[in-house]
């Protein structure tokens, strides 16, 4: 048995609850996987997981071999990549997740250069506006916009974040003209749930702040959706630059109260690297954050314009 290699079919097993999604996750066939754990249960003469017909469970026993398993890996990892970063060569697979709306727009169209750049490197990138447990995904690194809560995790800005009233042209003609952020509360504003909370919007001005109550007819967990309903002119929408960018410029939306900086939140400023603490930083997730931060310019350039 290569132990090494059946110590990492068992912790995916149990992280993914599923011999299946084991397999497909390294690539392997499901019976490799299943006789991976069949034979550290054997050499260890204790049963790890318990089997039913819809989900795998970690025994008592399993779920302490689980942790202890997840630090050697973790730590013949750390150094594999620190031997690795001697020659400073970036490989291997580099597991990312991503905002869906960010990524799609200004992440993924700079895979092609960056995968040239580095052809040791290989990307599995996951794209969601859930925030995942790093360690828990087995994720190197992941894109966070906004302000990022206190945790162990390591930040690298690589952007401003920049939020903008917007709405429609055909909005803005049938409806009151909006002088202040107070006025909002006469207008139907299209919000974003997964920020809380998710009836105030925050205004910035020289020394003037406030908080400002918000309602409307639609709010939607995607920034994409809120984009569309504010095109077709159902509302006032608070959305970041990146996205609205090419609307503005081509005066399918209009911006409101341009000389306020608005945000869902204090703190509401920057787009992140982020990736667990380690002593030494992959030379592939160097990499990836050094390309995207250079790419994304100083002003990033979906700001140039707007």
């Amino acid at each position: 048995m290569d132990y090494l290699a059946a110590l990492r079919l068992f912790v995916r097993t149990v992280e993914l609850g599923s011999f299946s999604k084991a397999a497909d996750d390294r690539a392997v066939k499901i019976s490799s996987v299943s006789r991976a754990v069949a034979a550290l249960e054997s050499d260890l003469g204790v049963a790890l997981l318990n089997r039913s017909t819809r989900r795998l469970h970690a025994t008592e026993a399993g779920l302490e071999f689980f942790e202890r398993a997840q630090k050697i890996l973790a730590d013949v990892q750390d150094a594999r990549e620190q031997i690795a970063s001697l020659n400073g060569r970036p490989q291997g697979l580099l597991r990312i997740n991503i905002p869906g709306a960010f990524g799609r727009r200004h992440v993924l169209p700079l895979l092609p250069a960056f995968l040239a750049r580095y052809p040791d490197i290989r990307v599995d990138a996951t794209l969601t506006d859930q925030t995942v447990d790093l360690i828990d995904a087995g994720a190197d690194l992941a894109i966070r916009i906004g302000a990022l809560p206190n945790s162990s995790l390591i930040g690298k800005k690589l952007a401003p974040h920049r939020r903008l009233l917007c709405a429609s042209p055909g909005y803005l003609a049938t409806h009151p003209a909006i002088a202040h952020p107070k006025d909002l509360a006469d207008q139907a504003c299209l919000r974003f749930s997964l920020l809380q909370p998710l009836d105030h919007w925050h205004f910035n001005r020289d020394a003037e702040s406030l908080d400002v109550a918000v309602s409307g007819p639609l709010t939607a967990n995607d920034s994409e959706a809120l984009l569309e309903a504010a095109l077709q002119g159902l509302g006032i929408a608070l959305l970041p630059t990146w996205l609205t960018g090419g609307d503005m410029n081509a005066g399918r939306l209009a911006s409101v109260l341009p000389d306020w900086q608005a945000s869902l939140a204090p703190g509401d400023r920057s787009i992140w690297g982020v990736y667990p603490p380690k002593k030494n930083v992959s030379p592939k997730v160097r990499a990836f954050l050094d390309f995207v931060e250079e790419r994304f310019g100083r002003p990033p350039y979906w700001d140039l314009a707007v």
